[in-house]
């Protein structure tokens, strides 16, 4: 009886003391992450910023980061059937069933693409407007009063839908727009108008091995944070910096 209580005391005091908890389980060799090809971000051949992140968070734990690149929709299917341990880009919450970790470890910065003719829109007057995006980016659960909207397959068209006035704004992420815009015969044809931040997160399977593996990602995050050690990350990719001074998310 004494033992047993004394053991409930540690654990009680290791509450109080926000000593963290363990993984689920043991640590698993290699983690299989999922993700959209984007370009500098998640590209198919290993490089970019967003694989550089995830190897700076599992590798040094000997948790060896492999990839596979499938359209958006398709890397949540994965991950729902347990066939890949995490979905890389998510926004919080946004697939249920899925488990998502307390830290983000990026920040999408969400741009609304237009002829530099029209009005400027904003986060307060986005819903008035006729809206094209990515399938599968459900930009409507984010931006306000949001009526009018189209989900396309492919990046090609938006350009020209914008100017022959089939659409008023194309919705994404700055570096997508960036991507986009490049393309372009005339980019002064067109212009920017930021809308909001929005924090991205790996959304891991619901399995012993996600939970483990979520665990960990809390767990190296919150040390990363706190050292500045992604910073160089970001610097060399020349991406601004997605925590403040507290590790949030800066504000837009």
């Amino acid at each position: 009886m004494g033992v047993s209580r004394a053991l409930l005391l540690l654990l009680c005091l290791g509450a109080l003391l926000g000593v963290p908890a363990a993984e689920s389980g043991p640590l698993p060799g290699k983690i299989r992450a999922a993700s959209e090809e984007w370009a500098d971000y998640t590209q198919a051949d290993g490089q970019g910023m967003g694989w550089d992140i995830l190897r700076a968070v599992f590798e040094p734990e000997g948790v060896k980061l492999e990839i596979r690149s499938v359209p958006y929709t398709r890397s949540i299917g994965l991950v729902q059937r347990g066939e890949v341990d995490a979905q890389v880009g998510a926004y919080r919450d946004e697939t249920e069933g899925l488990l998502y970790p307390h830290w983000h470890y990026d920040v999408d910065h969400i741009y609304a693409l237009g002829l530099a003719s029209k009005p400027s829109p904003t986060l307060a007057t986005i819903g008035n407007y006729r809206l094209v995006w990515m399938r599968g980016y459900e930009y409507n659960n984010y931006l306000p009063n949001i009526r009018r909207f189209n989900e396309i397959h492919r990046a090609v068209g938006i350009l020209p839908m914008l100017a022959h006035d089939r659409a008023d704004f194309y919705i994404d992420a700055l570096m997508e727009i960036q991507d986009v815009l490049a393309k372009a015969d005339d980019p002064k044809q067109f212009k920017l108008s930021p809308l909001i931040n929005l924090p991205l997160y790996l959304g891991f399977a619901n399995n012993e091995n996600g939970r483990t593996l979520r665990a960990l990602f809390d767990r190296r995050m919150e040390v990363l944070v706190k050292s500045g050690e992604l910073k160089p990350i970001f610097e060399r990719w020349k991406q601004p910096y997605p925590f403040d001074e507290s590790g949030k998310p800066p504000k837009p």
